[in-house]
């Protein structure tokens, strides 16, 4: 049997993780935050059908917030399009 005593040290070597999201990654939040919205917003309309036969009124508000959806996902799309094209002109 192989002691993994000796390869410990070379896996924990690295950089120690201190649980928190760099600023990198929490702009990133922030960019996409409208499509993560949207997509509650959605989640919860279709939640809110499970049990039950979705009356016109639902049929809306999930017609609604797909739409949201797509938009933002549209939004988030073009943005990053845009942040590419301009980002490599320079």
């Amino acid at each position: 049997m192989k002691s993994i005593a000796a390869l410990q040290a070379a896996v924990t070597a690295a950089a120690p993780f201190d649980g928190e999201p760099s600023d990198a990654e929490l702009d990133a939040i922030e960019v996409e935050s409208p499509l993560i919205l949207a997509e509650v917003a959605l989640l919860d309309a279709q939640i809110m059908t499970i049990d039950r036969t979705p009356s016109e009124l639902d049929a809306r508000r999930i017609r609604r917030a797909r739409r949201r959806v797509l938009a933002a996902r549209r939004d988030l799309a073009n943005r990053t399009f845009v942040a590419t094209v301009s980002g490599g002109a320079a």
